[in-house]
């Protein structure tokens, strides 16, 4: 069948499917399903990107506390504490572990403080390193500072440099 070119939306009632054909055998084989239950079965691109940043579980921390690797793993932490309150991140190795990190893992995490009264800051733990990519200055890449209210959010990239070591970076 040859390339077909469409201008607008494609729409199907019962999903779509990618396939392979055997040039020797004719046999099919469906390497990916996309449907009301959408799966993948078989990815051999590189250099994904994945842009929805939809988070359904979301870590509520709300006091002066270490955040577990399951909390930033989430990749949303919220915060609505009345306080100054310091978010610790784990430490290179527990939080490796929980997001199955190789060299190159990248995980961005946010912070929203915008139901809170008071800043949060983010401190790097163990085998965490900020990024030298800027000097830890109010809207800088290294300001590890929340306000609170509307202009509370931030986005933090993490990037792993080995399995238990990562760089932490204000990208937003």
């Amino acid at each position: 069948m040859a390339n077909t070119t469409f201008n607008g939306p494609v729409r199907s009632e019962n999903g779509f499917q990618s396939i392979t054909k055997n040039a020797t055998t004719g046999a099919v084989t469906v390497t990916g399903t996309f449907g009301a239950s959408t799966s993948v079965t078989d990815l051999t691109t590189t250099n994904l990107v994945f842009t929805d940043q939809n988070h359904p579980t979301k870590a509520a921390i709300n006091a002066t506390a270490t955040a577990t690797a399951a909390q930033v793993a989430t990749g949303y932490i919220t915060s609505t504490s009345a306080s100054p309150t310091t978010i610790t991140l784990p430490t290179g190795t527990l939080l490796g572990a929980a997001v199955s990190a190789t060299q190159g893992t990248v995980l961005d995490l946010y912070v929203d403080n915008t139901a809170g009264a008071s800043t949060v800051t983010i401190a790097v733990a163990t085998n965490g390193i900020l990024s030298s990519a800027a000097a830890d200055t109010a809207g800088s890449f290294g300001d590890l500072t929340i306000a609170a209210g509307a202009t509370g959010l931030a986005r933090f990239t993490i990037m792993f440099s080995s399995a238990t070591a990562y760089v932490f970076t204000r990208t937003a």
